[in-house]
């Protein structure tokens, strides 16, 4: 019998980075001249950079054309990558110990992120992720980023698993709505800043504070050999 996958998101899920990329798309909107509060912003992130400019934008009743689009996703990754050196962005609590605890079980596991690898590449460094070891899908891999399901069901083919046996583990409510679009499973964390009852809403089964809770309750997940 097949073990179970576990598909991770990255921002929220395993690194504690999701307000710096807040920060960085109010710098990047900022510069075009796009004034809007930082807590709309956070609503919108886990969601694929490419469909938060356009609702962003089509909120404001700005013109969408592929240039300002382009700039933005441009600002953004620079202005990310500039607050992640100087904060030092690090993984979650309990993030490398899950990871090492996955593979040292040999259950198989891989990293799905609505990110690119321009700005992913970093994360993955302070996580201790080889991309090059470990099944790591960004959103330069899918045509679609979440809330579709492409990111999760591309990993899960990455792994060589069937997706209807496999958990999603994400932070946000477009973490779990890509789940049930992919009619699997979605457990939800609580470090990216969503509340509980709306990772339960968007369809989670199970909700952890971060990965070292869900480390701690791991059996709760996933059947035991």
């Amino acid at each position: 019998m097949s073990r179970t996958a576990l598909l991770f998101d990255l921002d929220g899920t395993l690194i504690d980075s999701v307000y710096q990329h807040v920060l960085a798309w109010k710098e990047a909107l900022d510069a075009e001249g796009v004034e809007l509060s930082v807590w709309r912003i956070h609503r919108k992130v886990g969601m694929s950079g490419g469909l938060f400019t356009h609702i962003l934008l089509r909120e404001t009743g700005l013109e969408i054309t592929e240039e300002r689009l382009e700039r933005l996703r441009i600002r953004h990754a620079e202005a990310f990558n500039r607050y992640h050196a100087q904060h030092a962005v690090r993984a979650l609590p309990g993030a490398r110990e899950l990871l090492a605890h996955l593979t040292a079980q040999r259950m198989p596991w891989a990293i799905a992120t609505s990110g690119r690898m321009e700005t992913a590449a970093h994360n993955l460094a302070a996580l201790g992720v080889d991309p090059e070891k470990v099944p790591v899908v960004t959103r330069d891999m899918v045509r679609h980023a979440k809330p579709d399901p492409d990111l999760f069901i591309a990993a899960a083919d990455r792994l060589g698993v069937d997706i209807q046996h496999s958990l999603v583990i994400g932070d946000s409510v477009w973490d779990m709505l890509a789940a049930q679009r992919a009619r699997t499973l979605g457990v939800g964390l609580l470090s990216g800043g969503y509340g509980q009852d709306e990772l339960e809403r968007a369809g989670a089964f199970r909700v952890y504070e971060d990965p070292a809770d869900l480390l701690r309750h791991i059996d709760e997940i996933v059947a035991r050999e």
